[in-house]
């Protein structure tokens, strides 16, 4: 059975206390018996002094004894140990030699000895004394009985003082060890029990120095407690964060032991190493991830580490951010889309800037022509015009652009609602109604009245505009422009956007027909007018919408566009 606390501290303080006593009580008592022991020895060194007394003035030994008790036995010894006279004995020839008795060699070398042993010549226990005198030895004994035993024997006086003494420590001992028992108890039970323990134990420690402490601890276990939950709540964040991250991380300790890891990290992982691994660990093996391995072998103080691998077609960034106790993390995260991006960025800066050129360069040099030379009032006019000419191009290129970014950029400024599509062509065919008349383009459509588009208007327009525009610039004269419904599911209206004008004789071009600034021949464009964006800006529109559009050459001459729009 398992000792509380309090009965622990009783138990230590009892065997103390009881150990002490003891050792008092044998200590006192040795005292006393001891002092008792050398009254007697004095009253049988007096007893030694009178037979002296008698021996030196050649008394008779026999008559002495009536002055001393009658159990008391008298021997006297010359120096060679031979017994002279024992009151005792009647034939003194029979004693053994007394020389080596205790009591005489204790008294030849200190005058005086005592010894408590049993007689070998009477075999009666007796207490001895004996005195040197040079030459002979007086020696008195007393039989070692009951009222010897009474004399010498201490006085049980003291005796139950101790003991009274002894048991009132113990019953203050087990009061204090109740006190500091029942505190330590109510720590534990704060320690081991349910928070609802707590408000129970609050302010009942007893009001001293330890209750003090106690309450301290309570206070602090308390703290603690409410620490932990919030570091407990702020790691199950993180590893919700880590989880749901778009990137690939991995903890690790100094020692390189992978902690915590998300699916991502694994996932990429896999995509840089040529064979399927299912630790982390791989990364401090495979050849793939040497910069970052000749990093971590020789850190130099820096906390922070970045680079890109390239592998399999795939960009992917690595970095590593070392933590004060050399523990670090190490991110993975697919850069390939935002590689891409930033090559079609510097591509279309280098177009933008290629696009600006010509109109920025025709446009200075009409007017350095007009500026420079003395025109007549028509060329004049005529050069003016062509420069104003090219300036529409320049605001149709920075129309475009910025919608192309808008779509890209901010695809939630655009608010969608129900467009009806027929009314929204006639609005493009009255638009268009003097460049299409131009070159004798006919624009029909064989839609239900009640299509309806869930739609932005402006983004519907343009994509419908910008392909009448390239009807109008490429597809040449006497064209027809037909625009059906072909099908339609609970989502979409599947809508066919075809002319039967020139077409695109090299059908390797159809697929990039949609991408900016691309030209089937250098140019076309700049020819026929037209910033070059209108067939991307038709893409991403679509996309906007979460529809499609794919293009082909139709039979007979001219272009199909089959597209995709939602339902409103």
């Amino acid at each position: 059975m398992q000792l509380s606390y309090r009965q622990k501290l009783f138990f230590y303080f009892f065997v103390v206390f009881a150990l002490f006593t003891v050792a008092i009580i044998i200590f006192s008592q040795s005292q006393e018996r001891k002092i008792r022991t050398e009254a007697l020895e004095e009253k049988l060194e007096v007893y030694t002094e009178i037979t002296q007394a008698t021996i030196s003035k050649g008394g008779n030994l026999d008559s002495l004894l009536i002055l001393f008790p009658k159990e008391m036995r008298l021997t006297w010894i010359d120096p060679k140990g031979k017994v002279l006279y024992d009151n005792a004995i009647d034939e003194l020839e029979e004693l053994d030699n007394h020389a080596k008795r205790p009591e005489i060699v204790q008294s030849k070398t200190e005058g005086s000895g005592s010894n408590l042993r049993l007689s070998s010549t009477t075999n009666l226990e007796y207490l001895y004394y004996a005195k040197d005198y040079d030459s002979y030895t007086i020696r008195m004994a007393l039989p070692y009985n009951v009222e010897v035993q009474q004399f010498i024997k201490s006085d049980n006086l003291f005796l139950y003082y101790i003991i009274i003494l002894f048991i009132g420590a113990i019953v203050l001992v087990n009061f204090v060890s109740k006190r500091f028992g029942d505190t330590i108890k109510q720590l534990r039970n704060f320690v081991v029990s349910s928070e609802n323990v707590v408000d129970v134990i609050d302010n009942q420690f007893p009001k001293d120095e330890f209750g003090e402490i106690s309450e301290k601890i309570v206070d602090n276990y308390k703290e603690l407690k409410a620490n932990k939950e919030k570091v407990s709540q702020e790691r199950e964040k993180l590893l919700q964060h880590v989880q749901s991250s778009e990137e690939g991380i991995c903890f690790f300790s100094r020692e390189k032991e992978v902690q915590f890891y998300n699916g991502l990290f694994i996932q990429y992982l896999n995509t840089l190493v040529d064979e399927v691994f299912t630790s982390p660990a791989v990364i401090f093996k495979d050849t793939t991830f040497a910069p970052f391995q000749e990093f971590l072998s020789d850190p130099k103080g820096v906390k922070y580490y970045e680079t890109q691998l390239e592998k399999h077609s795939k960009t992917f960034s690595l970095r590593v951010n070392v933590f004060e106790d050399e523990s670090f993390e190490v991110i993975l995260n697919d850069i390939t889309k935002q590689k891409k991006t930033q090559l079609l960025k510097q591509e279309m800066t280098g177009n933008i800037a290629h696009e600006l050129r010509t109109p920025v360069t025709s446009i200075r040099g009409f007017l350095e022509t007009v500026l420079e030379n003395k025109l007549d009032e028509e060329k004049e006019r005529q050069f003016i015009s062509k420069a104003y000419n090219q300036t529409l191009l320049l605001s149709e290129l920075i129309q475009d652009m910025g919608l192309i970014t808008k779509m890209e950029e901010a695809p939630s400024s655009f608010s969608f609602e129900p467009v009806s599509l027929v009314k929204l062509l006639e609005d493009i065919k009255s638009d268009l109604e003097i460049p299409l008349k131009s070159k004798n383009i006919t624009l029909n459509w064989n839609l239900p009245e009640t299509i309806n588009v869930k739609s932005n208007r402006n983004l519907l327009y343009s994509i419908f505009r910008n392909l009448t525009d390239n009807v109008i610039r490429y597809a040449g004269e006497n064209v027809n422009v037909t625009i059906t419904k072909y099908n339609e599911d609970n989502d979409f209206y599947y809508i066919l956007y075809a002319d039967n004008g020139k077409g695109i004789e090299d059908s390797q071009h159809l697929n990039r027909l949609f991408e900016r600034f691309y030209r089937i021949n250098e140019g076309r464009s700049r020819d026929s007018g037209g910033s070059g964006l209108g067939l991307s800006i038709v893409r991403n529109a679509l996309a906007l919408h979460k529809g499609s559009i794919t293009v082909k050459n139709r039979q007979g001459g001219g272009l199909e566009f089959l597209m995709k729009l939602p339902k409103a």
